[in-house]
């Protein structure tokens, strides 16, 4: 089916103030310069209980990650953790792009998010990312106790990109013997860099996020082997991993990819919830003002967070 008057209307105005990558931009500075440059839509604050900007140790060798913590309203410790990977094919986006989803993420699930300034290619290429979201990962597993977190209820989050660090970083807890992670939060995954399926032809054009978008992005975090699994996580053996809730948008051409995980995690015994939602798009949950799908996967998902983090620990 076409996509509602209503949704087409956000997707004209979002592509609109978007720059066209991989076509008329190839220079990922300028990319972000252009974004950097947009006014900020007028929005109600979200308001949490705390935020507090920190480094912690990055990788051997690598600078000091930068994270944000949300600390949510009317909780008390010890409290669930999330680490989170923003979305921006690798290349864009920041803390600050990802700050109100955070805030809204945080009180509804009850957890202390932290959010991850992974370094972004292609000035650092794979796996400089998945390394950093990783480093970040162990930092907050080793000093859960001291911010009011439980050791035991650490889950991972990520939306595009941020998806794929996500399940990247829950390969290399399970391959490097920790820390233990109770459950994934995936949201429209960038996961294969073949960029090769129906959802790629179907939705290449006229859908905010385009398949040239993509491609470019994959060009300039690539750096050698296509199928390395903390790449490529469709590559991966993922049994053992901790259970999943998926999000895939109709018109997104990253939905097929998603799915397939999904399904590749079932096959391995891991129990994965995968919600597509119709008549939406890439990147749709940031934007529950305007969309009512969009408040549907927010408050689907979130509970799914909350559900998995207040159980028994795995």
């Amino acid at each position: 089916m076409p996509m509602t008057p209503q949704t087409r209307a956000v997707v004209d105005a979002a592509a609109a103030a978007f720059p066209r990558l991989g076509t008329e931009v190839v220079d990922a500075a300028e990319a972000r310069r252009l974004l950097a440059a947009r006014p900020a839509p007028p929005r109600e604050p979200i308001l949490v209980a705390a935020v507090d900007n920190r480094t912690v140790p990055g990788p051997a060798g690598a600078p000091a990650v930068p994270v944000r913590l949300y600390r949510p309203l009317d909780t008390v410790g010890p409290l669930p953790i999330v680490v989170f990977c923003h979305g921006g094919g690798f290349v864009i986006c920041s803390l600050d792009s990802h700050d109100r989803f955070c805030r809204s993420m945080a009180n509804a699930t009850g957890a202390l998010v932290i959010s991850v300034d992974y370094r972004q290619a292609p000035e650092h290429r794979f796996p400089a990312a998945a390394e950093d979201a990783y480093a970040a990962l162990c930092w907050a597993a080793e000093h859960a106790e001291s911010l009011g977190g439980d050791p035991a209820r650490i889950a991972v989050a990520g939306d595009s990109a941020g998806g794929n660090l996500a399940t990247v970083t829950a390969l290399m807890s399970r391959d490097r013997g920790g820390p233990d992670i109770a459950f994934q939060l995936l949201m429209y995954a960038m996961l294969d860099p073949a960029c090769d399926t129906d959802s790629y032809r179907d939705n290449a054009e006229g859908y905010f996020t385009t398949a040239a978008h993509l491609r470019w992005f994959w060009t300039q975090y690539l750096n050698g082997d296509r199928d390395n699994p903390y790449l490529n996580p469709l590559r991966a053996n993922v049994s053992g991993l901790p259970p999943a809730h998926m999000v895939t948008a109709e018109f997104d051409p990253l939905r097929d990819e998603g799915e397939a995980y999904g399904q590749l995690l079932r096959r391995a015994g891991v129990e994965a919830d995968i919600h597509r939602y119709d008549d939406t798009f890439h990147g749709f949950m940031s934007m529950a003002d305007h969309l009512p799908a969009a408040r549907r996967a927010n408050t689907t998902a979130f509970a799914a967070l909350r559900s998995a983090l207040s159980a028994n620990p795995r």
